[in-house]
């Protein structure tokens, strides 16, 4: 039960985010201007890939969601563990929240920017979302070796 309702957390609280940063678009910096709240519009997958066939990166994005699903359904059995669970509850929270956008949207909402690390990282917008995806993942494979 916790699980579930960590994975529709995560979907609300970002909903709500995305909401305000739509209606808010001011630019506002944090911790010395490490932090960087902004609105971006990603029409593609991560880092934009696929923005030109953004029908191809809405079906994959249902598609994985469905599929992680029903993997998080399994883990209701006596095959799965709290550990699993809570990994893929973190990820099906982002992957809802991202899907949700390029359903209703036709695009994710990005929000946050860190300007001041080093290399590429400090042009990429990410949001909550993709935080939570990154780090179920992470507790996935960890628990899976």
């Amino acid at each position: 039960m916790r699980s579930i309702l960590v994975t529709a957390g995560i979907l609300a609280a970002e909903t709500w985010i995305k909401k305000k940063r739509e209606e808010n678009t001011e630019q506002k910096e944090y911790l010395n201007g490490n932090v960087q709240i902004t609105t971006y519009h990603n029409y593609g997958a991560f880092l934009n890939s696929g923005d030109k066939k953004p029908f191809v990166v809405k079906m994959i994005s249902i598609l994985l969601s469905l599929g992680l699903t029903v993997l998080f359904l399994l883990t209701f059995t006596k095959y799965g563990s709290k550990e699993l669970r809570f990994g893929l509850s973190l990820l099906l929270g982002g992957a809802y929240s991202n899907t949700y956008d390029r359903i209703k949207r036709g695009y994710v909402v990005d929000y946050l920017n860190f300007p001041k690390m080093p290399g590429k990282i400090k042009h990429i917008v990410f949001n909550a979302a993709d935080f939570c995806i990154m780090i179920g993942a992470c507790l996935i494979v960890i628990k899976q070796n």
